[in-house]
């Protein structure tokens, strides 16, 4: 099947996404074919593993860019090393299987892997597949980044609540003054009025 493999790498590296590509296959020969496409399609370099290194190990050892993963079944060993890469360095995962199974699919999805893919003997268009993969790993990227910041927002607004009410209670004062102490405080300082904030409340439990 790997006769109609055709990976666009230059396509690739022309949306600013450098190519470093871990190719994990347990078949030597497939994944032979693989990397001689990979090159001819100018990516700037392949790593090839098999069966017996790890996959977490392999890219903490050469921090691909790219990871694809060609297995006759895959298995819940195999997702779990999935699982692990993801948790600890995201990168977009492409996974191709020979048989179907809607589980394992769910399992695979949410252990990170960003395009799965089932193929017969004819294996699909790769290039639109990778394209994919590397689009929606930096969607969902973004969109992490996005909720951690409005998570982090909210909880510094909480902490400068917390702080105002704490100065308006010490100081009988409403709520503007308050205000205005810890900005000017914060200026004083060159600080961020969350840090001024969360001096006064360790300020008080420490006196507590």
């Amino acid at each position: 099947m790997y006769d109609l493999l055709r990976v666009d790498c230059a396509t690739l590296l022309s949306t600013g996404v450098p190519l470093k590509v871990l190719l994990a296959d347990c078949n030597p020969a497939r994944s032979h074919a693989l990397e001689r496409e990979l090159i001819a399609a100018g990516t700037d370099e392949i790593v090839r593993i098999d069966a017996t290194e790890a996959l977490p190990d392999a890219v903490q050892k050469y921090a691909p860019d790219l990871i694809i993963i060609d297995m006759d079944r895959a298995d819940r060993d195999s997702i779990e090393g999935v699982r692990t890469v993801t948790s600890r360095e995201p990168r977009p995962v492409v996974l191709f299987v020979d048989q179907d199974d809607p589980v394992l699919m769910e399992e695979a999805i949410g252990a990170g892997v960003s395009s799965y893919n089932v193929v017969g003997t004819a294996l699909p268009a790769v290039k639109p597949i990778v394209q994919a993969a590397v689009a929606l790993f930096r969607h969902y990227q973004l969109t992490e980044e996005k909720l951690r910041k409005a998570e982090a927002g909210l909880h510094e607004r909480a902490v400068i609540e917390r702080a105002k009410g704490k100065l308006m209670r010490d100081r009988h004062i409403a709520e503007p003054e308050a205000y205005h102490f810890l900005r000017r405080k914060a200026m004083d300082r060159g600080r961020r009025i969350i840090d001024i904030a969360t001096e006064i409340l360790e300020d008080t439990s420490k006196s507590g």
